[in-house]
């Protein structure tokens, strides 16, 4: 008897490519489009494509409205870390939370023992006995980062079949099948800001609540301008600060309680802590061992050495210094290729 999957379609050429390829494992699949920002799931742009992209693979489709609990878990935690000066990652947050709890609520409904996903990574049985995350063979577009806070219950139910391909070829199966996601451009990174203009947002939720213009700082305090609101600037951040101070200048640290943006040339660190610290290739770590730490879903990662301190909290101590860590993003620690933890950065 074939196994049933349930395929997260967001109506893209990731997710419909994972339906073919599911099929030719022998899963019987069903997709389900998450519809977690609009108001009405129903004839949104997005679902009505997943339905054709199911339709062309002949395959059940369902639709479910996910908005009020996605508002409340993901946009207000979004817009809370920006109002407090963090740099929020909403997709490793919403992954556990809202799409795979979800879709595996979905599974449950419809009889499935699996759910899987177009995400570019691997899920992989370990000889230790837990689930483990794998980077994807194609670099580039290796999305292991943004699974760090997946459960093992959520692991050990997980399918990704795209982990072992690039994205040309996975165009490639959907040219030769004939799909009308084939030539369909990747979403962008945030799914609940059209336009990608964060300022915008957070204007127009927070309002008055929102802090307004303040002091652009050096970091030994020295003002050297003003700044347009600290939730459209983020640590790291170099363009757009309508500041010119005669060198390569970064913003260093945002003070909400003085509303200042801090300014400096140096964004390099010796180590970081983190806490919302979830084990998944491992139980610990090993203090022996070096690993490598991504501070950013497009950082390729740092030599480093883990430990956890008595405060549950995971202490990293990089081997050369890193810049740009923010407080917010998650940071991942890998063994090789196998994802061993990841956390908040603080």
């Amino acid at each position: 008897m074939k196994k049933r999957v349930i395929v997260g379609m967001s109506g893209g050429v990731d997710s419909s490519v994972c339906v073919h390829l599911l099929k030719e494992m022998g899963y019987e699949v069903t997709g389900v489009t998450l519809e977690l920002w609009r108001d009405e799931p129903d004839t949104c742009e997005d679902a009505l494509e997943a339905r054709q992209n199911a339709d062309e693979m002949g395959i059940e489709h369902h639709v479910i409205h996910g908005k009020p609990t996605f508002e409340e878990v993901v946009v207000s935690y979004f817009i809370s870390e920006y109002k407090n000066g963090r740099t929020p990652n909403p997709c490793v947050r919403c992954n556990p939370t809202i799409k795979w709890k979800l879709l595996l609520e979905a599974a449950d409904e419809l009889g499935a023992e699996y759910v899987a996903t177009g995400h570019y990574a691997k899920v992989s049985l370990l000889d230790n006995g837990r689930y483990g995350v794998l980077r994807a063979t194609d670099d580039k577009k290796d999305q292991s980062y943004v699974l760090a806070q997946l459960s093992q219950k959520q692991l050990e139910r997980t399918v990704l079949p795209l982990g072992d391909y690039t994205k040309d070829e996975i165009r490639d199966i959907a040219k030769r099948l004939g799909l009308t996601s084939a030539e369909k451009k990747d979403s962008q990174d945030i799914c609940f800001i059209d336009d990608n203009d964060y300022g915008r947002f957070l204007r127009e939720r927070l309002g008055v609540e929102i802090p307004g213009e303040g002091d652009f700082v050096l970091t030994d305090g020295t003002v050297v301008g003003r700044h347009k609101g600290i939730t459209n600037y983020t640590v790291g951040q170099r363009k757009g600060l309508g500041i010119a101070l005669g060198e390569r200048t970064f913003v260093n640290r945002i003070d909400v309680e003085k509303n200042q943006v801090v300014l400096g040339t140096d964004l390099y660190v010796d180590s970081l802590d983190a806490d919302e610290v979830n084990f998944i290739g491992e139980e610990s770590f090993d203090t022996e061992r070096e690993y490598t730490a991504r501070v950013r879903y497009s950082h390729h990662g740092a030599p480093c050495h883990v430990e956890m301190t008595s405060e549950g909290k995971m202490r990293i101590a990089f081997v050369e210094p890193v810049r740009g860590v923010a407080p917010g993003q998650t940071v991942a620690v890998y063994d090789g290729d196998l994802l061993i933890a990841g956390g908040t950065i603080l």
